[in-house]
């Protein structure tokens, strides 16, 4: 993209930001027409401040809009940049498996090599490291592409495509975090697909959690929250004790149709999802990883706190919060824990106590400093935060607002 036009890089990542031509004027106290002549070229943009307004709105590097490269500053190396969605589009536009039907792929990693790489990356993600992820993502997706094609006709083609599978699953939840959920979604997909090949119904199980999680985040709810029960449904376990893995994604996938419902305001069917979430999370017997889930009782209970954030009750979050097992709690990775900080500032924010709403916004920003600076809905948080503080905010909360550039 770097040779087209200013106008065209502004055009493309208006459409990115899904901003009508309009609503980009209005927001640049400027008029349709004259974005209208910017993306067309007809008319020039000579100034510098004009330029950087732009990127500003953009939510772009001004570089970027340039078209130079960009140079990435210290304090966003653990975020995920436009640089970086960037590279792991051009790695999810990769048709390998197409080519390998004409012509034989000259080489692959070995895949114990590729194993070891996915578990890393799965403990990056969990670990809430995302610009080490995004900088690994783009090698990852295509080494387990290639493996993919590479062991397409071979006894090894499960474990080739399960490794992709997984691959696609990380992508899909890396993207989500940072508001690229069209990516998010088409990893999800992917994953899909990749699943069946490899005969393992849990993780289909956990690529159709993913598409219900990318599908919530685009605001397709109703279709979230069926294809969450619906795959639920098909794992429920039977009258002989099922087995761990089976009990984890079971459960995850009625945890995440218990947000969507939540997000229609349909408590009933909430209750109802949690409760069966609950029930397996008892038989599961604690809180486990399997299949890369961190699904058990204590997750259970995070996703109260957070389907009653959704819901609007704050109320009960922040005593579901109060009561939680704090042993279980701190066992749970970083990335979960973070998560959990930013609902319950959420819910802090819904009964008025902004005081309380910034702590817990600091505590997750202490635990997992990406997972509340690179996330869009952890800005929109703060800066209610700061926009309902009376007089000057505490010095940390400032601190936090400067570093992630969130003005009242």
């Amino acid at each position: 993209m770097d040779e087209l036009p200013i106008g065209r890089r502004v055009a493309y990542w208006r459409g990115r930001r899904k901003m009508s031509q309009q609503v980009f004027a209005d927001r640049l106290g400027k008029s349709k027409s004259w974005v209208d002549k910017v993306e067309r070229g007809v008319r020039r943009l000579d100034k510098f401040s004009v330029v950087y307004d732009i990127a500003d709105v953009l939510q772009v590097d001004v570089q970027l809009l340039l078209g130079k490269e960009v140079e990435r500053k210290p304090e966003t190396q653990n975020c995920i940049d436009q640089v970086e969605v960037e590279e792991i589009r051009a790695a999810l536009e990769r048709y390998d498996q197409m080519s390998a039907f004409f012509q034989a792929v000259p080489q692959s990693p070995p895949l114990a090599e590729m194993h070891k790489a996915v578990s890393h990356a799965w403990l990056t993600y969990q670990h809430a490291k995302y610009g080490v992820l995004a900088r690994a993502l783009p090698k990852l997706l295509r080494d387990a592409q290639a493996a993919d094609s590479a062991h397409a006709n071979s006894e090894q083609a499960p474990k080739a495509a399960h490794l992709l599978g997984q691959v696609y699953q990380i992508a899909s939840s890396a993207l989500r975090k940072v508001g690229e959920h069209e990516l998010s979604w088409l990893a999800a997909d992917r994953s899909i697909a990749v699943s069946q090949r490899a005969g393992d119904q849990l993780l289909a199980g956990l690529a159709s959690y993913r598409v219900g999680s990318a599908l919530l985040a685009l605001g397709r709810v109703r279709p979230s929250l069926e294809v969450n029960v619906n795959i639920a449904n098909r794992l429920a376990p039977g009258p002989s004790r099922p087995e761990a893995e089976q009990l984890s994604v079971y459960g995850m996938l009625l945890l995440n149709g218990a947000m969507s419902a939540s997000r229609i305001g349909d408590s009933a069917t909430v209750r109802d999802l949690l409760s069966g979430a609950e029930q397996a999370s008892l038989e599961l017997g604690g809180d486990f990883n399997h299949y890369w889930t961190s699904f058990g009782p204590t997750n259970v209970q995070l996703h109260r706190c957070a389907t009653a954030v959704e819901l609007g009750d704050g109320r009960t979050a922040v005593e579901t919060h109060e009561r939680m097992d704090r042993a279980g709690f701190n066992a749970l990775l970083p990335e979960r824990r973070a998560h959990h900080y930013l609902d319950i500032a959420r819910g802090y924010t819904q009964i008025g106590d902004v005081e309380k709403a910034g702590e817990m916004l600091l505590e997750g920003d202490r635990l997992a400093p990406s997972e509340i600076r690179c996330r869009p809905l952890a800005h929109e948080v703060l800066s209610d935060v700061l926009r309902r503080t009376r007089g000057t905010p505490p010095a940390p909360i400032a601190e936090l607002a400067e570093q992630m550039g969130v003005g009242v």
